[in-house]
């Protein structure tokens, strides 16, 4: 038993990170633009002012989706690094401990 690696996704299925992953990179990107677009076209209607909030609003949904998606994306390549460098620490440790 000591052989098995102990990580926090070892009490998750193989496939639950990555549909965690999955599900906030859909989030961003559906969130702002189905905000965008009921909003815009809700003051378009308001204001008579065809297409410019609708197409301001959806301007701006891509670079709130840009955002997140890349401080999503960041945050779990630092996640991937500090977990790699974690297990070689660990086979250094037990390298050394064998010798």
């Amino acid at each position: 038993m000591s052989d098995l690696k102990h990580n926090k996704f070892s009490d998750k299925k193989w496939w639950q990170p990555a549909l965690e992953i999955f599900a906030q990179i859909t989030g961003w990107i559906a969130g702002p633009i189905i905000i965008a677009l009921f909003l815009g076209k809700y003051l378009d209607d308001k204001y008579q002012t065809k297409p410019w909030f609708f197409l301001g609003l959806i301007i701006f949904a891509f670079f709130i989706t840009s955002f997140g998606i890349v401080r999503i994306t960041t945050d779990y390549i630092k996640k991937i690094e500090k977990e790699a460098k974690e297990k070689k620490e660990n086979m250094d440790t037990r390298r050394d401990t064998q010798i």
